[in-house]
This record gives C-alpha cells, structure tokens and sequence, in this order.
C-alpha cells in the first residue's frame, strides 16, 4: 500500500488557483467544438484549382489569429484546448476528493495540486535542488561520471546518451538494452554547427549564463559555466547522427555484446553505470549511434572535470525547470518559448500542469477522460472504418503496375499483420510504485522520471507486450509502430473537428479516415517498408522493387524540397526550405492516406448525394485541407523546417492534392494550373 503524506495546500490558495483555472475551463467547455468540414472556414475569393490551402482555409486563417501563449495555431489546437479544460475538470475534482474514487485518481489530482502550488514552490527556493548539485560537485575525475550520468537519468535528465529498452530489431518478439546519442539542450545538432542558427545559439548562450545565475553563481562563474556547457554539447552534436541519417534504419541499429559497446568508450565504466542505473543484466544491446559513442571517448578525455561538473548542473536545471521557481520558470520560458518558438506570454499555469499529470500519469488520468468523452458506439464506427481502409489499401496493392508479385504477396501478407489499436489499451497502467506527495511538485517530477524510466528497464530480456501503447489517452495525435506493426489511434484524436458521429461521410473520410491511411502507408514508407510484418528489421523487397520505390520517392523529395517554410524578406536565397529527404515518409504518408481514403469513401453512400453547394468528392477533399489549416510564428516554422519530419499544413494540402487526379476532376482543374501541374508524384 502506498503511503500518502497528506501535506495538503493551504485551503485559501488550493481554492484560489484551482477557482482561476475553473473560470478559463468553463468559457473553454462552453464553446462548441468545430465541424469537421465548415463552409465558413472558405475562401471563396481563391479559386480551388490555383491555391487549395487558401481556398479551404482563408477566412479560418483570418479569424484564428495565433494566441499569445501558442507558438501554433491550428484545428488540432482547438481539440486540445478543449481537452485540457476536460482534463482539468477531472484533475479538480480529484484534487478535491470528489473524484478521487481510487489511488489512481487521489494520485492524479495530488500531482495536479501540487504542481498548480506555485507559493509553496517558491518558498521552497533552490534548497531543493542542493543534493544533486552537491553530488556533482563531488566529482574529481571522469571516472565519476557513470554513476552521476545514471543518477540524472534517473532523474529525468537528458545527460551525455540516451539508455532505455526497445524492441529487439532482429526478433521483434523481445525487449532488449539499447543506447543512443543525446545530451543536447537546443532541438537540433545543426543548431551548434550551421551558421543558418548562429542567432539562436547566442540566445542559448545568454540563457545559459541566466540561468547558471539564477541557481546561485555569480555573474562571471556563470559566464564560464555557460561556455563549459557549449563545449560539452557542441561535442556531442558534432558526434550525433543528423535526422536525415537516422531515417534510414539500418543506420539507427547495431547489435552488440556489451563487451564490444563498452571498448567504445573505455574511459566510461558501464559496469557502473548499469549498476547505478538498476538495469537487469543482459549480454547484447541494440547501439542505435555506434560513431557517437565512439567520439563521446574523445569527448571524455579531451574535456577537464570542471567542464562536465557545469554540463551536469545544467541537464539537471533544464530537466526540472518546469518544477523550480517562478524566476527559472520565466528564464527558461524566455528562451524556449520566446525566442525559438515566438510565442509571446508562457500557458497558464494549470494548463502545464495538465500536461504534466498527464505525461506522468497519463493513462491514470486517460482511464478518467475515456470514461467521459468516449463511447462504444464511436470505437466501433472507427473500426469500421479501419476495416474499409485496409480494403482499400489491399486493392491498391494488387493494382500496382510498379510493384513485383513476389513482393505485393510479402506487401500483402504485412498489411494484413498489423494490429488496430483504438481508442486505449485494453489494460489500464498500474502506478501503484509511483509514490506521489501532495504538497512536493519537484519530487513527484523526478520520482515520475524514476518510476517510468525503471518501468521500461525491466523490459530488458522480457517478451514484448503488444498491448501497450506509447502514447496516452487524451492525445490528439496518432502513429504507426514500426516494430509492433500496428496503428494507434488515442481516443483524444476521436473527436471533433477530426471525427464526429454526427457528420457525413464525406467530412470523416476527408478527415480522420485520411490520417488513418496516412498511419497505415506508414508501413510502407521509406523507412516502415524495411520491417516485415512481425516487425522485424528484414529485407522483403526485390531488388528491382525498391529501386523502383526510390525512384518515386525521388519524385516528393524533390517537389517537398522546392517548399519554402519561412521566406526572407529581403534575400530569396536566404529562404528556408523544407528538407525533402527529412519530410519524406510523411509525405508519402499524406499522400497515399488520401488516396486510401478516397477510394474507401467512393464505397461508401455517401459518396452518391447532391451538390448543394459542394458534391460529396467536393466535400472530401475540402474537408481533408482544413484538417490542416494553422497560422504558425517564424521561429516555429524555422525549428520545424530542422527538426519537423511533417510538411507545414499549406504543402500538406497542395502538396498531396496536386499528385491527385482525383481532385482534378472533382473541382474541374485544367491541366496546367497550380493545383494541377504536368508532373504528379506519386508512391502509393
């Protein structure tokens, strides 16, 4: 049994801030969700055929201009804003007592209280954080580091690598160790090396000092801190792999004995580290980056103890910002929120701490929101319309004129292996070890840490379980496992104005339906098309059939590539560009999702009707563009050109309508005109 230590809020302030989060949540549950499909969202000043995007989306655009705590603004953000008033309704009354019907519940609505305590956080200072600062400043010698890097991870800090489980790439049956590059405090490699973020790492470079001085250093040891700190990462970025190269299995697996892995880096004891850590033992391990750990040796020896003492205060200090003082919450909000992503003013506090319980104790928290928000009737009609896309995609996979027997038998025999996963898991997550003091926002952070990171080691050299799911309920977001070859679809995503009960068809097929496809083309891109169908990492293909996957693949980088993400306003050529390698499987998702969904939907009754004002193909189509309506700031839209593997919502839209005849003849286009250029692309 789990003991609560009933250090309870002030009853003053638990009422005041739980009373201030309660008046935004109910002007946010009082406003209707929007359709999936809204006439009023069009432009009809724009003609379809030369701008589809804008046709669909401009008078949306210009009536959803970006929120001063958002750095994006788009039709999935009015779901979550949404879901997260549900969601801290449900926290509230569990902070109460009043729903707290369980120890799952009295958990959730303990960390919420405890977070939403901002006073007492405060009052508590820096003191808090002393233990971990004085360990590290206990090291001498690079020989201490494995027992520190351990010890962060446990904490939940993103120090020198990654070290987790994952499933076994050669028998996706089992769970293995695996190890990969990390330890970076800003969002890409390429951010400590190409001169296009030569602004953003000043900006680091200040926040760092900033915050170094915050935690207690004076101005000039701060400064030292601070440089110690980009010599650390910088070397670490220029180990890592870029995002391009990690698309490409093969690159991100290596399996070793850990005899082999730890000859990598001989001056890091992991022996320590694998005690420190609590990993059970184990003899071989996926190595996802093997050139990292390989430099990360030089790293070792070339860098002095004082350089890694200042490295290791600082993953800790970002790590747990979110639970430090409101001078460190603004600092880091300053840099993160401000200057890479252009949001003007930070969320509401209990909207953060919504997205904390929920990412700590999320399927705790889901099991509540399910309960609420989603119906039998709706999961059944999901999987009905699952059922009526894989149909689809069967038919297309035999109609391929590019494609050999021998490996459509092999497609075939894939598409029909994967699992369809929706709504949420069929066993609820048992959090009983969590251990959750009301009362302590910073240790209920990292004992969250601990509990889920000793949670995925004990899978080590364990049989998988294929009924867990990596994301939780509420998310409004979906994906396909590569791995477990299946597709997961959050009861959170299953609403409006992605899918509604009520709408027609031609709206939910333009919508949900066409992200459906999108998740299951997935398994067919350019990365999903190296696993088979149990999920393991095997060659399927003919030799011929993926040199004629890459030729037309060839043809969306390069259309994804001529994508301009930000324009400068003075020099075209300084113009940010999408990556048509990086975006790659994303656009072969988006475009073989629609064209899925079409021809499930031309299946359907409501693909007959009339045309007042729009035909139903009309429908669909316009339906499937303002899934993907947003206005974005500039420093979103260049983080997301770096580190963003989907297209900006404008090219998800005219990039895939213009590889698609249909939607010629649906809005009548001439050939030639924008939307229906001569060369169409096309993979699925």
């Amino acid at each position: 049994m789990i003991k609560r230590h009933l250090l309870l809020l002030p009853a003053l302030l638990l009422a005041a801030s739980l009373s201030h989060a309660v008046d935004t949540q109910k002007e946010l549950l009082a406003k209707p969700l929007p359709p999936v499909f809204d006439p009023a969202a069009i432009d009809k000043s724009v003609e379809p055929c030369a701008d589809f995007y804008q046709h669909s989306c401009g008078a949306w655009l210009k009536a959803n201009p970006i929120p001063s705590d958002q750095p994006v603004w788009w039709r999935f953000s009015e779901l979550d804003e949404h879901t997260r008033a549900i969601l801290a309704d449900i926290l509230e009354q569990a902070a109460s007592g009043k729903g707290a019907k369980s120890e799952s519940r009295r958990k959730i609505g303990d960390y919420y209280a405890s977070c939403l305590d901002v006073p007492s956080i405060d009052s508590k200072g820096f003191a808090p954080f002393n233990p971990e600062f004085d360990r590290i400043a206990a090291l001498k010698a690079v020989g201490d580091l494995p027992a520190l890097a351990a010890r962060l991870h446990l904490l939940g800090a993103n120090a020198l690598f990654s070290f987790s489980s994952s499933q076994d790439y050669t028998d996706a049956t089992m769970m293995i160790a695996q190890a990969d590059q990390g330890g970076l405090g800003l969002p890409d490699r390429d951010y400590y090396l190409s001169g296009d973020f030569l602004t953003e790492r000043t900006d680091y470079a200040a926040h760092l000092r900033n915050m170094f001085t915050l935690f207690g250093n004076a101005p000039a040891k701060a400064a030292e801190a601070a440089e110690a700190v980009m010599r650390v990462e910088t070397a670490l970025a220029k180990a890592s792999m870029s995002r391009v190269e990690r698309r490409e299995p093969k690159n991100i697996h290596h399996m070793m004995t850990l005899s082999e892995f730890s000859k990598l880096t001989p001056s890091f004891n992991w022996k320590a580290y694998l005690s420190e850590i609590g990993a059970p033992a184990f003899k071989k391990l996926d190595v996802s980056d093997v050139g990292f750990f390989r430099d990360l040796e030089a790293t070792l020896k070339s860098l002095p103890p004082n350089d890694w003492k200042a490295y290791l205060r600082w993953t800790v200090m970002h790590a747990l910002a979110s639970a430090a003082p409101t001078r460190v919450v603004d600092e880091d909000f300053d840099f993160y929120g401000k200057k890479l992503g252009g949001q003007k003013e930070i969320k509401a506090r209990w909207k953060r701490c919504v997205a904390s319980t929920d990412q700590q104790l999320g399927e705790a928290l889901g099991e509540a929101y399910v309960e609420r928000e989603f119906s039998p009737e709706a999961k059944k009609r999901v999987l009905s319309m699952v059922g009526e896309i894989e149909g689809a995609m069967r038919d297309d996979i035999k109609r391929l004129d590019w494609m050999s027997a021998k490996t459509k038998t092999r497609a075939l025999e894939k598409l029909a292996g994967v699992a369809n996963k929706i709504g949420y898991p069929d066993k609820w997550r048992d959090y009983s070890k969590l251990v959750v003091v009301r009362g302590d926002a910073l240790g209920n952070l990292t004992r969250g840490g601990e509990f889920e990171l000793r949670r995925q080691l004990a899978k080590i050299g364990r049989p998988v379980d294929r009924g867990e799911w990596s994301m939780t309920p509420p998310t409004d977001n979906a994906y396909y496992d590569q791995q477990m070859n299946d597709i997961n679809f959050p009861a959170g995503i299953l609403q409006p104005p992605n899918f509604d009960m009520k709408a027609d068809d031609a709206a939910n097929y333009g919508n949900l339906v066409a992200i459906v496809g999108h998740e299951l083309t997935h398994g067919f891109d350019d990365a999903g098309r190296h696993y088979d169908a149990r999920g393991n990492l095997k060659e399927w293909w003919t030799e011929g059939d993926s040199k004629a996957f890459e030729a037309r693949a060839a043809g969306l980088i390069g259309q994804y590539g001529a994508y301009v993400a930000v324009k400068d306003p003075s020099d075209p050529a300084k113009d940010v560009h999408l990556d048509g390698k990086l975006t790659l499987g994303e656009n072969v998702a988006d475009n073989g999702g629609l064209l899925l969904s079409y021809n499930a939907f031309m299946n359907t009754p409501g693909a007959v009707g009339g045309t007042d004002p729009y035909t139903p193909a009309q429908r669909f189509f316009l339906s499937y563009a303002q899934g993907w309506c947003v206005n974005r700031t500039d420093e979103h839209a260049k983080k997301a050109a770096k580190t963003d593997p989907h297209s900006p919502g404008k090219d998800r839209v005219n990039g895939v309508v213009a590889n698609s005849p249909e939607f010629r003849r649906a809005f009548s286009c001439k050939d030639g005109a924008p939307m229906a250029p001569v060369k169409m692309n096309r993979v699925w």
